[in-house]
């Protein structure tokens, strides 16, 4: 039985939209746009433009709307009543049980009810729910009746005392401090509160807790019940966004990660770190750890350090004669030769070493400075990602009132500003993963090492126009009176740039996570037959199929018609 959950009108997917994408279907041809439609169009094409482009994000969002919703506390908490309620009435349970049984299977509805109609018996005997109490109600039916609470040993009246579906007896005032102390000290532990007896095992219901406890009190164990919703489902994640209180459910099976909360928080499902596309989660792992980690700073130190031969601490010069002097055990020595300083007399000759310490200083030198290469501009695209979501964020809070006020156009109509930033954001993203996935490439594959950066560096040149375009093309318009035609064209600019550079970064991460899969690698074992009805490009080496003229791959020159004349 499938878990069944109520619709919410509210609900609206930003999540999972690809900015990468065209929004075309992978088997027609890339759109692009000619001289034509993007230089000195009129008011009547950039509009045309803009819808279409506009009817295709929202069939993609159509297309993802079922695998990824965003949902916020007041959502979550009407999901969370709507199962108890559910599993309450298939099982003729209370709600209290009900609730009980579905912390207990990880608030799964179809695991509760399988479960339950195979052994009934065993549910209970596992989750702590009893179909009677061990002793009888009729002992606390008199209220006159006194009973000794069996934490304090004090002598009450049966109306002071309360006891769960097990029977054992503690008044008020004991529970009160029980299920407080729990609350506060075990933390999201209080959900699964048994009996104060020892050698029990029932349940605590949320009822007898709402009954007992503080309003304060109350309030934390709802918290941690819809923490429990969200975080033991298998389905919702919260979004790891600084102070977001959205969740996010996603049901996706299509190998693709990469959701977006409200907040413009993007992060992969699958790991929860930022979305990494192209590169894979265990992959990303390592060079998080790697950068994290203190195995560079021992290549810097076999690189440009020198053991003193006496300690062999390693020692980095820092000053300009040869005379060096170990600062562990005073030891003098040449920092050419390493020898001894006294009786030091040149060592200009040549000797030849039959060691392998060069050969390891070199692999090591070798090695941190093509690390250092890849991580600057992993690190430089990076930061210029979260500089643009803030960018992003300014425009939209400051600039459009202004560009409202000189263009006499609505602020709703600057939209296509907006997406192209989320679109540079997003492209940024996919080039500072793509470093990463530069640098675990294999050396010993030139070809697919010489596509990887002619299509890497293609995407960036094609992103810095982008770029360019929305942060420093849009100024010259925000103290101008009325509107301009070159404000009209801009736009045609801007969202043909937006276009052509989501087309081209789809068919990059699209490559890169296919592993380059269609470069030709000259003497390869068997590939002559998989190749055999390719050609392949010579500016580039994609191999394509036959049935077409024009490398697929060199798209981006087709950039180069984005342009508006002056």
């Amino acid at each position: 039985m499938d878990d069944i959950h109520p619709s919410s009108e509210s609900i609206k997917v930003e999540s999972k939209i690809n900015y990468y994408s065209d929004g075309f279907d992978d088997n027609e041809d890339p759109f692009f746009l000619s001289d034509d439609d993007l230089v000195g169009g009129d008011d009547g094409a950039a509009d045309a433009l803009l819808e279409d482009i506009r009817e295709d994000e929202i069939d993609l969002l159509k297309q993802k709307q079922q695998d990824c919703k965003i949902l916020n506390t007041t959502e979550l908490r009407q999901r969370m009543e709507h199962d108890v309620a559910q599993v309450s009435a298939v099982l003729s349970v209370p709600k209290t049980e009900a609730s009980i049984l579905l912390r207990n299977y990880n608030w799964s509805v179809s695991k509760v009810n399988d479960a339950w109609f195979t052994d009934e018996s065993a549910v209970r005997e596992k989750v702590g729910l009893f179909v009677k109490p061990v002793i009888g109600s009729d002992i606390v039916s008199n209220k006159r009746k006194i009973i000794i609470c069996g934490i304090c040993f004090e002598s009450h009246t049966s109306d002071r005392i309360r006891y769960a579906d097990c029977g054992h007896l503690y008044c008020e005032i004991c529970w009160s401090i029980y299920i407080s102390t729990s609350i506060n000290n075990d933390g999201a532990g209080c959900l699964m509160l048994r009996c104060p007896e020892p050698s029990c095992h029932a349940a605590i219901g949320q009822d007898m807790i709402d009954s007992l406890s503080s309003e304060e009190d109350r309030k934390k164990y709802s918290d941690f019940l819809l923490r429990s919703y969200v975080e033991d489902n298998r389905t919702t994640k919260w979004c790891p966004g600084p102070a977001c209180e959205y969740a996010i459910e996603f049901s996706g099976a299509d190998g693709i990660f990469d959701v977006t909360c409200h907040c413009f928080t993007s992060f992969c499902w699958n790991c929860k770190e930022e979305c990494h596309r192209p590169m894979d989660c265990d992959t990303v792992k390592r060079w998080i750890l790697k950068n994290s980690s203190e195995s560079e700073n021992v290549n810097y130190i076999l690189a440009y350090c020198k053991p003193c031969p006496n300690c062999k601490r390693p020692i980095e010069k820092n000053h300009g004669c040869m005379h060096m002097t170990c600062r562990v055990c005073r030891y003098e020595f040449c920092w050419l030769c390493l020898g001894p300083w006294k009786g030091h007399m040149n060592c200009n000759r040549y000797m030849e070493r039959t060691d392998t310490d060069d050969k390891r200083k070199k692999l090591a030198k070798e090695s941190l400075e093509k690390y250092t290469h890849y991580f600057e501009r992993w690190d430089a695209n990076r930061k210029s990602k979260v500089k643009a979501l803030a960018d992003h964020q300014r425009v939209k809070d400051e600039e459009f009132k202004k560009l409202s006020v000189s263009q006499d156009i609505p602020e709703a109509h600057f939209e296509f500003i907006s997406k192209a930033w989320l679109q540079v954001v997003e492209c940024r993203r996919a080039l500072e993963w793509s470093y990463s996935y530069g640098y675990y490439l294999p050396d010993n594959e030139p070809a697919k090492k010489q596509f990887f950066e002619y299509l890497q560096g293609e995407a960036e040149s094609t992103l810095e126009k982008l770029h360019n375009c929305v942060e420093n093309e849009l100024k010259e318009f925000l103290d101008v009176d009325g509107l301009s035609k070159k404000f009209s064209e801009f736009r045609t600019k801007l969202v043909g740039l937006t276009t052509v550079t989501g087309n081209y970064f789809e068919k990059l991460v699209r490559a890169l996570e296919n592993g380059l899969s269609d470069v030709y690698s000259p003497g390869a074992k068997g590939l002559e037959d998989e190749v055999e009805d390719c050609w392949h490009c010579d500016r580039c080496t994609y191999a394509n199929p036959s049935s077409i003229r024009s490398c697929k791959m060199c798209v981006p020159s087709d950039i180069d018609n984005v342009s508006v004349n002056e």
